[in-house]
């Protein structure tokens, strides 16, 4: 047996086809992710980040040379998202031309699900040397429920 397209030959089925059918152009701008979308995925994917976790903390380390403490923003969101935000900026200067930019400037952005177990009132962000830490304390583990006596009473 060939393989063989069918179509419908109705005229009411092509009319309600022609209606559905985008045009190529607007279909492409309805399916293309948006300038933001865009903007984040490349700040999310141009800021490395290491997370470690240590027995009464986890710590969340971003190389960010050149980026001043002011000009980053360590939040938390949406209950337990750890969201680090900033801008590099390159300083303008009169009569100076670059031959050659290398360095990435712009917005950064990283976002980290938080445990269940992070103490979200506790949480410190330190900058040195280019590295920013972000240190959340984990909660104490809950103590084990201890068993409850009854008393038995003679009847």
């Amino acid at each position: 047996m060939d393989a063989r397209v069918f179509r419908l030959e109705n005229p009411l089925f092509h009319a309600l086809q022609s209606l559905v059918d985008l045009p190529e152009e607007m279909e492409k701008a309805f399916n293309a992710p948006t300038k933001k979308y865009v903007r984040d995925a490349r700040a999310i994917a141009s800021t490395p980040a290491d997370v470690r976790e240590k027995p009464t903390a986890y710590e969340f380390i971003l190389d960010m040379p050149g980026v001043k403490s002011g000009d980053i923003k360590v939040q938390v969101e949406e209950g337990n998202v750890l969201a680090i935000t900033g801008e590099r900026r390159r300083e303008a200067e009169d009569g100076v031309s670059y031959l050659r930019l290398e360095r990435r400037v712009g917005e950064f952005l990283r976002k980290f699900s938080l445990p269940d177990d992070s103490n979200l009132e506790a949480i410190t962000a330190v900058s040195r040397d280019g590295v920013l830490t972000v240190t959340v304390q984990k909660l104490p583990p809950p103590e084990p429920k201890k068993p409850k006596t009854i008393e038995v009473k003679i009847a």
